[in-house]
């Protein structure tokens, strides 16, 4: 039994803070917003980010943060990417010496292009030295939180902290497998956002299961193109972290950044959407860091592109899904060709 710290206390900071005390370790639920704490203390409940269910006596809620990680062996990072820096400069004075960083946000910094890992590292540069561990993979917080079973993948530049995070979270409901590629999970988990808001888009259209698969399809091409020219390995994409979380953002009702995707398909504008989600959509901001990235590094993703110039260019949805029907024909497997000839000259380097 460990004493352990979520910091973010929206519905996956929940979720996996409910996997942890199912499995007996003493967890402190942190949030910025105090009245929240008091509100989840009180009733056992999180009624803004999961109703219904029930939160342990266990699990006890926080506002101030150094009281939250006094004493912890893992601190658990689980807030929106934007607040990812924020929170870690808040956290440099209170980091103990032993003291295990993991995170569960899927995001890339626009501007930097950064992953969560590395805002991390970056921001507790002179106050920890250890490995950060990422949890990705397809998980909605509303079945994690039912027990509904689920399997994810933690990953570690260092194995033996990717397998020690593993030993917290697996239970009978929740297995746990471990990877050695880092980046390859993080971007997985981060881009597929976007093939979301894609596949949304495509239902809110109306044009049924035939475009969505494809659009999953080549969205998932899209992602491994990106994420092995920036070093990871192709094969984690067909893995948990990529198709296996592509699948489930893309399919289900609990996805928010395929219902924002459905609402843009239906007409609405940017900030009507968000102001009805009342909750971050991650795919928005990961869209414009991917479409940045993928610019500066000459890689082809029209999907992405598109859903850029619809979030961010006001184009209408109809127009951009037929520019892209319409593009140049292509043989299917030069992207197989372009994929691993990228990853064979990182091993040649």
């Amino acid at each position: 039994m460990e004493n352990i710290a979520v910091l973010g206390a929206g519905s996956w900071g929940t979720a996996l803070a409910l996997v942890l005390s199912d499995n007996q370790h003493q967890v402190r639920l942190w949030t910025h917003n105090q009245h929240h704490a008091e509100e989840i203390n009180r009733t056992h409940q999180n009624e803004r980010y999961l109703p219904g269910v029930e939160i342990p006596e266990q699990i006890i809620a926080y506002h101030n943060l150094s009281d939250a990680v006094k004493d912890v062996s893992t601190i658990l990072i689980v807030v929106p990417t934007k607040a990812i820096r924020e929170v870690c400069r808040q956290l440099r004075d209170f980091l103990g010496e032993e003291v295990t960083v993991v995170h569960g946000t899927k995001g890339i910094e626009p501007g930097t292009w950064k992953r969560v890992s590395e805002m991390i590292e970056e921001e507790l540069a002179d106050s920890y030295d250890g490995d950060i561990v990422v949890l990705s993979g397809p998980s909605h917080a509303e079945e994690v939180s039912l027990r509904h079973p689920t399997t994810v993948t933690v990953s570690s530049d260092k194995i033996s902290q990717a397998e020690r995070v593993q030993d917290l979270f697996i239970n009978e409901n929740f297995r746990v497998y471990t990877s050695p590629d880092m980046i390859g999970v993080e971007l997985g988990g981060a881009l597929k956002n976007i093939i979301a808001l894609g596949a949304g888009v495509s239902d809110g259209l109306g044009y049924g299961d035939n475009a969505k698969a494809a659009l999953m399809t080549r969205g998932l091409a899209e992602i491994a193109r990106l994420g092995t020219v920036m070093g990871a390995n192709p094969l984690t994409f067909i893995g948990l972290s990529g198709v296996g979380d592509l699948i489930v953002t893309c399919t289900s009702v609990h996805s928010r950044n395929w219902k924002a995707g459905n609402l843009l398909g239906k007409g609405n504008d940017l900030n009507q959407v968000l102001d009805k989600m009342g909750m971050v959509v991650e795919g928005v901001r990961t869209t414009k860091a991917a479409f940045e990235l993928s610019s500066q590094q000459n890689v082809d993703m029209p999907i992405t592109h598109g859903l850029y110039r619809i979030l961010f260019e006001n184009e209408k949805p109809k127009a951009v899904v037929d520019q892209l029907m319409t593009r140049v024909r292509r043989h299917e497997m030069e992207d197989l060709s372009t994929i691993l000839s990228a990853r064979y000259a990182q091993k040649d380097d």
